[in-house]
């Protein structure tokens, strides 16, 4: 190839010439082919990449395929029901509420109802028209310990940081929680003046990293904290012990997105990469979480506090819950994220193979707040791949109080699944902070958008309670859903998860 290359040239760069000489016109063949002549010349001589060395200009190819790879597999190979992390189905749905368009199929279903894994509900002869419902959209967060109590929306804006995020997709997004009145988690990047400038709920997220109360050496700091945390706009408080992207492991933010206003923001230095730690500083260990909860509860003037968690070990949730009942203090939520959950960087290895699952870590958390006898004093969220009125009704049915979604959200903003939130290139502007990019997101117009979603996902949430024939959410239960665990065979969901006794553990642990 390389001696192809010097023959091509060899032949090209007199030919232009000649015919510049010809007609000035040429003119512009001559820079082209002097411009290919240079560059194959640099890919003959570095040393970093083989193909680029081995076959000049033809090499480059490879990483522009590369680069188109993720957007032609969507676009043209993929079916509606295979594309991965979010399908076809899914992602056209989403696009299709947000934009308040017709969101009915027709010829029936695509996915295989026979398959292992494949979910349904069963229908009642009494089913119930939408008005016939009885509609609470809101639930109350805030146990007897909380001195100001938030009523929130079962569906709301996941964390998502300034940061990871554009100004413009913060604001559209925060736009969008006020025109629908549901609440937008801020992410562990602090709270933003875009966060505020639109007047949405906030649930203000703090994680290993404290930005928005963090002290010069990197500590929680409360005086901070106790300013920021009293804002209007910020209803209820989140620590961050895990993520589902990445437990176990802290915050990453590139140093690409790390730009002047977002260091200020934060309170690091401007153009590095901002790794938060894995674990928190502010208190050691189990036994001083609670008394760390109660102190911010106290500094934001009562609140509601709770945390976030992707469950690992579950030997030190039971020994969480424990210490909440031993102390008689309790977080007035807990928010479950799965360990599929995620929107920005993080490590393949954390990402694919750390964390519980959604399901089997609500589940899980639900049965152990139960058992202990302690539900009734912290609701839960959920969080992770949630994108239609199903998606809600199974993830409530199994013991959310309310859910998050943060791919959801994004799509409804535009986001195109072009999987490019971990640099600064994202096409739509969602997850870069290039004005070439940025620029063409319109904030009033995503920001109905994303109103639009919510209130349509809720909707058909209702109508799947209808078809129930139930006249509540709160009438809801595992035993509504069933799961094919094979061919021939399916099972309730109240079979595949026991509900424990109520206080049953508490019982127990009094034994031993």
């Amino acid at each position: 190839m390389r001696k192809i290359f010097w023959i091509t040239f060899l032949v090209l760069i007199p030919l232009s010439i000649g015919l510049t000489l010809y007609n000035k016109l040429f003119a512009i063949l001559l820079v082209v082919v002097i411009g290919l002549f240079i560059m194959g010349v640099l890919d003959i001589v570095q040393k970093k990449h083989a193909i680029k060395s081995n076959f000049p200009i033809l090499g480059r190819l490879r990483y522009v395929f590369e680069h188109l790879r993720p957007k032609i597999y969507q676009y043209f190979i993929e079916s509606n029901i295979d594309g991965t992390p979010i399908n076809r189905l899914n992602r056209s749905l989403v696009y299709q509420r947000a934009k308040h368009e017709r969101d009915t199929i027709p010829f029936g279903t695509e996915l295989n109802v026979y398959e292992k894994g494949y979910e349904w509900i069963n229908h009642s002869i009494n089913a119930l028209s939408f008005d016939e419902l009885k509609f609470d959209s809101q639930v109350v967060i805030g146990n007897s310990q909380c001195l100001k109590p938030y009523s929130c929306s079962r569906f709301n804006v996941s964390a998502m940081s300034y940061g990871s995020l554009s100004k413009r997709a913060v604001l559209a997004l925060n736009q969008g929680a006020k025109i629908g009145g549901f609440a937008h988690n801020t992410g562990e990047g602090g709270v933003s003046p875009y966060h505020l400038d639109p007047g949405g709920d906030l649930i203000w997220q703090i994680g290993t990293g404290y930005f928005g109360c963090r002290a010069a050496d990197g500590n929680f700091c409360e005086k901070d904290f106790q300013e920021n945390s009293q804002k209007d706009s910020v209803k209820m408080i989140e620590l961050k012990l895990s993520q589902g992207a990445k437990p176990g492991h802290g915050g990453i933010l590139p140093a690409s997105k790390n730009n002047k206003e977002i260091s200020k923001i934060r309170g690091v230095k401007e153009g590095t990469d901002v790794l938060s730690p894995p674990r928190h500083k502010a208190f050691t260990g189990i036994k001083e979480l609670p008394g760390f909860i109660k102190k911010l509860r106290d500094l934001s003037g009562g609140k509601p506090v709770g945390f976030k968690m992707c469950i690992g070990n579950q030997s030190e949730f039971i020994e969480m819950i424990q210490e909440f009942v031993k102390q008689n203090i309790y977080p007035d939520f807990i928010a479950i994220d799965g360990g599929e959950g995620g929107t920005g960087a993080a490590p393949l290895e954390f990402s694919n193979r750390v964390g519980t699952p959604l399901i089997d870590g609500l589940v899980f958390a639900f049965d152990i707040l139960r058992g202990f006898d302690i539900k009734q004093h912290i609701k839960i969220f959920a969080s992770g791949k949630v994108f239609t009125g199903y998606d809600v009704l199974r993830l409530v049915a199994l013991g959310a109080d309310a859910v998050y979604s943060a791919r959801g959200m994004m799509l409804a903003l535009g986001c195109i699944q072009a999987l490019e939130c971990n640099s600064n290139t994202c096409p739509t502007g969602i997850t870069s902070h290039d004005p070439r990019f940025t620029k063409g997101l319109d904030v009033d117009s995503k920001a109905k958008r994303v109103a639009s979603f919510h209130k349509e996902t809720l909707h058909a949430f209702m109508e799947l309670i209808g078809a129930l024939g139930l006249e509540s959410i709160e009438d809801l239960r595992r035993s509504h859903i069933y799961k094919r665990v094979n061919e021939r065979e399916s099972k309730r969901f109240d079979e595949l998860y026991p509900l424990k006794e109520k206080g049953s553990l508490l019982l127990a642990s009094k034994v031993l």
